[in-house]
Parts: C-alpha cells; sequence; structure tokens
C-alpha cells in the first residue's frame, strides 16, 4: 500500500490545480502587457551597384579543349628509356627510400654503397637505381672518400606522354665510413 500512496496522491493534486482558472495571473500579465509595444528597426536601404559590362567577344575561349589539354608536340619528342632492359635490383626501391652510406675503392675503380631496406648493394656507373629509369652518371668523392654524391639522370613521362629526362643527387649520409 505504501508503493501506491503518491501515485494516488498525484491525479488529486493536479486536478486541484486545473479547476481555478488563475484570473489574478491572467489580470497581471494584462497589466504588464498594457503599455509595452515591440519595435523593428527598418530594414537598411539597398545601394544599388553599378552595372559593368563584360565584353569577351574578342577573347579566346578559357574552356576550349586547346587551353585544358596540353599542346602535343609532333613525332613524339624526347629520349625514351630502353624497356626491353632487364631491371636491376635497385629499380624496385624509390629514390628516396635508398641510403648513399659509403664509397669503396678498387683501384682505379670508385663504387658507392647503397642501402635498401636491410639489404647492402655496391653500384657504379652506368648502374641503374630509383623507379624513374635512373642511370648513375658520376660517382663524386672527397679524397678521404668521408663525403659523396651520387649524381643519376632520370627519365620520366612528362603529361603530354613525352619522355623528359631530369638530374638527380643522392648524398652521402654522414655515417662510418670503410675503406
Amino acid at each position: 500500500m505504501r508503493r501506491f500512496w503518491p501515485a494516488m496522491i498525484a491525479p488529486l493534486l493536479l486536478a486541484a490545480c486545473g479547476s481555478e482558472e488563475h484570473t489574478d495571473i491572467k489580470q497581471w500579465m494584462t497589466e504588464a502587457t498594457k503599455d509595452v509595444r515591440g519595435k523593428v528597426p527598418p530594414l537598411p536601404e539597398i545601394k544599388p551597384f553599378p552595372v559593368v559590362s563584360y565584353d569577351a567577344g574578342d577573347l579566346v575561349d578559357p574552356f576550349q579543349v586547346a587551353k585544358i589539354e596540353p599542346e602535343k608536340k609532333p613525332g613524339g619528342g624526347g629520349v625514351k628509356p630502353d624497356l626491353d632492359r632487364r631491371k636491376e635490383e635497385l629499380e624496385k626501391y624509390p629514390l628516396e627510400s635508398l641510403n648513399f652510406v659509403g664509397l669503396l675503392r678498387s683501384g682505379k675503380m670508385l663504387y658507392a654503397v647503397i642501402v635498401a631496406d636491410t639489404k647492402i648493394y655496391r653500384v657504379k656507373i652506368g648502374n641503374y637505381m630509383g623507379e624513374d629509369y635512373g642511370m648513375i652518371t658520376d660517382i663524386q668523392a672527397t679524397p678521404g672518400l668521408d663525403e659523396g654524391k651520387l649524381v643519376l639522370r632520370e627519365q620520366i613521362q612528362d603529361a603530354t606522354g613525352d619522355w623528359v629526362e631530369r638530374a638527380s643527387v643522392l648524398e652521402m649520409r654522414g655515417q662510418e665510413v670503410r675503406k
């Protein structure tokens, strides 16, 4: 019975609130709002913009196909890489992932030591490396073999499909050098 006691009183309280008309509250609201008037400021005046005529009849249409597509050169142009050549091991890696860590001299021949993943490779002028058909054209070294540069000539395709050459340089990282 104790559980049902609040459930029985709640409807009685609600019925008591609804029976009165609340005339005192309605009268107070009427008196309080009789002098209150809302005021909305007028909209600002819209200034007319000057009319500007656009005369582009004698100009080139920017949406013509000739403006969107690059200009095609007759004959294909550029030197093409030897696509039938057997790829070397270091051509599997992007040039940025290869580390030039040292130089080796054997007689008059100068070799560069390259680390790719966890493997060590020895390369010379004429070897290929990188994904863009990069051929080593020069290995530059200081007299002590403690600093050096690998100069590569890469061949890439431009937007028109022509092959173009670009020079890239791979510098030796500051690591221990073995002679």
